[in-house]
């Protein structure tokens, strides 16, 4: 498992926008494969945790996810929908919040959505305005979420949910979970972890 590493972290507050990756952050990734329903969706442990203390000090949360199941055939954007419409409700049962879910089911890795490509995030911008990508936190597990953060200027967070930690030149800080972050946010965050 990889240590907590922090390299450099600015002061978050309500001013800033998190971007999380959904697989191997949100829930657990299935190695080679795809969650196609909400049978094979299981949360990351400590993720409906760590959302209700992240929302006290991110002023947006936001999904971005590539979900290339639905462009090969293997489920439909319904079945996508219906497996995030599940999950944001389990999210706000304990008290998180996640502001909207983004997707690209391209199959084109040059898709201008398709992570690492920024698309996603100009389409949060469009939704909401206030968002500035130089105060905005990317979440990921994979180095195409790293590269989308660096491009638009974002602080990045590894989560080494299924690969160790790529080191400091793609990632300002690295965890083994969005709950290890989280725990150490908070540390040095208002209120104090009970």
């Amino acid at each position: 498992m990889t240590e907590p590493r922090l390299t450099y972290r600015p002061i978050f507050d309500a001013t800033w926008t998190l971007f999380l990756d959904r697989d191997g952050v949100i829930n657990k990734e299935i190695a080679n494969y795809y969650v196609l329903s909400w049978q094979d969706f299981a949360f990351e442990e400590g993720v409906l945790e760590a959302l209700p203390w992240l929302r006290t000090i991110f002023g947006r949360i936001l999904i971005v996810t590539n979900q290339r199941g639905v462009g090969k055939g293997l489920m439909t954007e319904s079945d996508l929908n219906e497996i995030h419409s599940r999950m944001l409700r389990v999210i706000h049962a304990h008290g998180g919040r996640i502001d909207k879910v983004y997707s690209c089911t391209d199959l084109d890795s040059d898709s201008p959505c398709r992570k690492p490509n920024p698309g996603m995030a100009y389409e949060a911008k469009r939704d909401f305005p206030e968002i500035d990508f130089s105060r905005s936190v990317m979440v990921g597990n994979h180095l195409r979420d790293m590269e989308f953060g660096r491009r638009l200027g974002m602080h990045t967070v590894w989560i080494a949910s299924t690969e160790p930690d790529p080191g400091p030149e793609w990632a300002n800080e690295a965890y083994p979970s969005l709950w290890a972050w989280t725990e150490d946010l908070l540390k040095s965050s208002s209120p104090p972890l009970a």
